[in-house]
């Protein structure tokens, strides 16, 4: 059961071209966060082929990872027929290490040298990201957490400049209006506001979302007082994240969109309702959140996040 071998046997006297298998999560920001642990396997083996599990909502992020193997979907709707096939598949390799952030059971039918998981984590603190990361921390002297990541091709570099062209300035912050969960969604009336409360401070608004936000993102479109370009609905996740990277700043809910913009480096302040942001937020320097005393989103006042975001823009400059 020890998740490291009891000879020190490292991986690159075990093989010169290691095969790794990282078993990450499914919601789109989980994903995000996941990301720490590859960039970390990937500077401590260069050569090596790292195939992934992960699900259909989060296998876009990891597309164009250096040395990528194979992405292979665990689709809990197909439910133990799936789980079959996905074994079956995995178990035509013998890889030399399994990190499994998941930990469900799959590793023990699979065949590994070494196989770490979130049983013998060594977390270096409460955030998601050094959970992640305490599952590879005692192993073969990984220690720094990195930055989370996203990979991008200059295809999604192309398009957010096309796209970004039709606006005006440069100074455009970006807005994630919805989530998943109703009570995570901060009123569209009060992003409203806020647009014209920073009128001053940018020169133009991009809306960003799934096709389940458009909804939202079209009402907001109607009402924010700067030139706005809404792309919900439009984007693939790593097209948002070339959109988000020229961003000045993305405010937006407690979802996916925060962590994609923390990823390729841009300030983010996230808004929360019921969660614990001290765990979940955005993994950069300067992220920001907040949350209400009552954890309700909507008591979230509009003073607030504008002192917080001039704070935020001061800073940069």
């Amino acid at each position: 059961m020890c998740c490291v071998p009891a000879h020190k046997t490292t991986m690159a006297e075990h093989s010169d071209k290691p095969c790794i298998l990282l078993i990450t999560l499914s919601n789109i920001g989980d994903a995000v966060m996941t990301t720490p642990v590859i960039v970390a396997l990937r500077q401590q083996y260069p050569q090596a082929e790292i195939d992934i599990v992960t699900d259909a909502r989060a296998c876009e992020l990891f597309e164009n990872i250096p040395g990528k193997g194979s992405i292979l979907l665990k689709d809990k709707r197909a439910g133990w027929r799936g789980v079959a096939r996905l074994v079956r598949r995995l178990r035509r390799q013998r890889y030399d290490l399994i990190v499994d952030l998941r930990t469900d059971g799959l590793t023990l039918l699979l065949r590994a040298h070494t196989r770490l998981t979130r049983r013998h984590t060594r977390a270096a603190g409460p955030h998601a990201v050094q959970r992640h990361f305490g599952v590879i921390a005692a192993y073969e002297g990984i220690k720094k957490i990195p930055a989370t990541t996203l990979w991008l091709t200059q295809s999604e570099h192309n398009y957010a400049a096309t796209r970004l062209a039709e606006l005006p300035g440069q100074r455009w912050l970006a807005l994630g209006p919805g989530a998943r969960w109703a009570p995570k969604r901060w009123p569209v009336s009060a992003f409203a506001a806020l647009t014209t409360r920073l009128s001053s401070q940018f020169d133009a608004v991009v809306l960003l979302g799934s096709k389940e936000d458009a909804v939202a993102c079209e009402q907001l479109q109607t009402s924010v007082s700067l030139p706005c370009l809404n792309l919900a609905g439009e984007t693939s996740l790593l097209q948002a994240a070339a959109i988000l990277q020229r961003s000045e700043l993305f405010i937006g809910n407690d979802s996916g969109l925060g962590h994609i913009a923390a990823a390729r480096g841009t300030p983010t302040l996230t808004l929360f309702g019921p969660g614990e942001p001290e765990r979940y937020h955005p993994w950069h320097p300067r992220a920001r959140w907040l949350q209400s005393d009552s954890g309700e989103i909507a008591d979230i006042r509009i003073d607030e996040v504008v002192a917080l975001v001039t704070t935020m823009q001061s800073n940069r400059s």
